[in-house]
């Protein structure tokens, strides 16, 4: 595909529980030319720390999307990518998106059942040691923030809310979506299940639905953006 057909065109990420706009920033480099990465900046973290977190994802949704809109430009053709927590908010964004001048080609979820699947196991309303042990169970990872007393007072209160707002998650709406979706998924993700990555079928009526796994658990992502990117390309560019 030709980079003209890329030109101006804009890769939305939107963030994990706990994490910020900076983990998207690596991602700027193999993106190239093919897209101009914009992360979403949600309250309670970096520039926007001292701001109180969102703890419902239709909430955040809604009152991100006229940012968001300002920030791509009008008519701009645009990706969304969420993993996680923001696999659901990039699909309640594409809900929101759609009535506005910005061309959704594609939603890609990644380590995320479908809209309407609850998680059975929560760390919501845990206390403190005993969340961050079942996050850290969750993601199959733990921050090494967390170690340290100063970070972990500032990134605590923002993965508490996070993890509420994805657990207590109802859409807006049963009405699917009407872009294509690419569910991305580690293979040996302990979180998500292959069957519940595939759930993302049902949210579009757009006809175009695929799936790919990747090698690693449920934060795969890490270390694979260079493949995510090839992988997204792929999908966007990719006519039946």
């Amino acid at each position: 595909m030709s980079t003209d057909r890329r030109e101006g065109a804009a890769l939305l990420c939107v963030p994990f529980a706990g994490a910020g706009p900076s983990f998207f920033h690596p991602w700027r480099e193999p993106a190239g030319d093919r897209w101009r990465v914009v992360p979403v900046a949600l309250p309670g973290r970096e520039k926007r720390f001292l701001e109180t977190p969102y703890r419902n994802v239709v909430e955040a949704a809604k009152n991100s999307v006229d940012d968001i809109v300002a920030e791509l430009g009008a008519g701009t053709r645009t990706v969304l990518f969420g993993h996680s927590l923001g696999a659901v908010l990039a699909y309640e964004l594409v809900h929101l998106l759609s009535t506005r001048d910005v061309q959704v080609e594609l939603l890609v979820v990644s380590g995320s059942p479908g809209p309407w699947t609850r998680r059975e196991r929560r760390a919501t309303g845990l206390p403190d040691e005993e969340f961050l042990s079942r996050v850290e169970e969750f993601a199959g990872f733990r921050h090494e923030a967390l170690d340290h007393p100063e970070m972990r007072e500032l990134i605590l209160p923002v993965l508490q809310a996070d993890c509420e707002m994805h657990e207590n998650y109802v859409p807006s709406t049963d009405e699917p979506v009407s872009v294509p979706i690419c569910s991305l998924r580690g293979e040996s993700d302990g979180l998500v299940t292959a069957e519940e990555a595939r759930q993302w079928r049902d949210a579009t009526t757009a006809g175009e639905f695929t799936y790919k796994e990747f090698p690693g658990d449920h934060m795969y992502l890490v270390d694979r953006a260079a493949e995510v990117l090839d992988v997204i390309e792929s999908r966007s560019t990719h006519h039946p």
